[in-house]
């Protein structure tokens, strides 16, 4: 893991700033998502990317439902209803 030398206070709410050359860096704009993990004791941040609920592909996706299927999974999932579907 690569040290950026900046140290941030949490702030009563829990709250961390993260500064705008990172967010610049890794393309993180206001409001958008972020996905938190935790790896043995370091907290993990990274923007948050869709992904096809049931392989987690994250290309060609469609919105269904409010969840993200590719259509490689739509395709998958009419073979096995037994439609055919012509391209």
């Amino acid at each position: 893991m690569k040290s950026t030398g900046i140290v941030r206070k949490v702030d009563e709410l829990g709250r961390v700033v993260l500064p705008v050359e990172l967010r610049r860096t890794l393309n993180i704009d206001v409001k958008d998502p972020l996905e938190i993990f935790i790896d043995n004791d370091k907290i993990v941040l990274k923007k948050y990317e869709p992904a096809d609920i049931f392989t987690g592909e994250m290309d060609d996706l469609i919105d269904y439902c409010g969840k993200k299927v590719s259509r490689s999974s739509i395709k998958e999932m009419a073979k096995i209803a037994g439609i055919s579907l012509s391209e």
